[in-house]
């Protein structure tokens, strides 16, 4: 396949990236404290509850929370990893022990990145809560984007309709005849308003069954919810741009948070765009739970469920067993995930 021509732009984004990697690692490696064997206590188990640039917070069997360097060998530890980590005989640079290894995950959450690749957000999840709100619009092209992403990492998904304070009867009943489609197939929908605590109570009852990590465009009210489900947090909001509709990003590292109630809460940085091209078509297909039981029944095997003859996908449509909004969605995904690895910022 011919190389793709980069502009002048994509060419300065990608110099300007890797100067800042070269940096990142050359400050990294100079504030990376050498840990001998007779520095170090017996290893432990452990678990990460935030994870920064250079280093990460490890909990230990008792509670206690300390700041760990990583072992050159690692990378990619994420929130939610069980570490093996030992502690240092005394704190160093602020620096308390060293993670040894990571033990095997349960399941991990990943994003693609232009440049870095596909890169893991978090691990060892039970519930995936995909927020989204009434402003600037619901969006459930947006919804099925991550519900993509919750069947390819096999983990169950709740979708949260924040800021239904906002909305009229009419609105609101307009909102849970669009929900009404994702429960149909399955899966778990809520409508609440951290504004005025409406079905709080319901969201922190599924919340306490485990570890749980918030998905969702900006300005959907991520860390309000934090912030009504642990006021001491005190996490930052941000306000929808009057100008684009798109909210501000303002979480701006990964932290795991243990509830009141019971279960575990991850708060990662906010994702305005979640792309989907790493993944190819065959696993967007799989993606949609309702298509499982006409895959395979197409007339032709490189079927596109569009005009073919014969589409098993588009008679279920047109029998009323997949809903026609969810068929046109998958393949707006379709497209859009052609058009995203198009303009990739590297060669192929």
């Amino acid at each position: 396949m011919a190389k793709q021509k980069l502009t002048q732009n994509q060419k300065r984004r990608i110099h300007s990236n890797n100067a800042k990697a070269l940096d990142r690692h050359r400050r990294q490696a100079k504030n990376q404290i050498d840990w001998q064997e007779n520095m170090l206590g017996e290893t432990q188990d452990g678990v990460v509850v935030t994870r920064y640039s250079m280093h990460a917070d490890v909990e230990d069997a008792r509670g206690e929370v300390f700041r760990c360097n990583l072992r050159r060998t690692l990378s990619g530890v994420v929130v939610g990893d069980c570490v093996v980590w030992r502690k240092g005989h005394e704190k160093l640079q602020g620096v308390s022990g060293v993670i040894e290894a990571v033990k095997p995950r349960q399941n991990e959450l990943s994003r693609p990145d232009y440049y870095d690749g596909l890169k893991v957000m978090a691990s060892n999840i039970d519930l995936i809560v995909i927020v989204s709100a009434v402003l600037p619009t619901l969006s459930l092209n947006i919804i099925d984007r991550y519900l993509v992403i919750c069947e390819t990492a096999n983990i169950p998904a709740l979708i949260v309709l924040n800021k239904i304070d906002l909305l009229s009867d009419e609105a609101r009943q307009q909102a849970e005849e669009q929900l009404k489609i994702y429960r149909n197939i399955g899966y778990q929908t809520l409508m609440i308003s951290a504004e005025t605590g409406e079905n709080m109570k319901k969201l922190t009852a599924l919340l306490a069954q485990g570890t749980s990590i918030f998905v969702g465009q900006s300005g959907v009210g991520k860390s309000s919810l934090v912030n009504r489900i642990l006021p001491e947090v005190n996490a930052q909001t941000g306000d929808v741009s009057q100008t684009s509709g798109l909210g501000q990003h303002t979480t701006t590292s990964s932290r795991l948070y243990h509830l009141p109630q019971g279960g575990n809460l991850i708060d990662s940085p906010g994702i305005r765009e979640f792309g989907l091209w790493h993944l190819d078509a065959e696993q967007i297909t799989k993606g949609y739970r309702e298509f499982q039981d006409f895959l395979g029944m197409c007339k032709f095997r490189d079927c596109k469920h569009l005009n073919d003859p014969q589409c098993a996908l588009r008679e279920a449509v047109e029998q009323g067993k997949i809903h026609p909004v969810r068929f046109d969605n998958y393949h707006r995904l379709i497209s859009s995930k052609n058009e995203e690895k198009s303009h990739r910022h590297f060669t192929t």
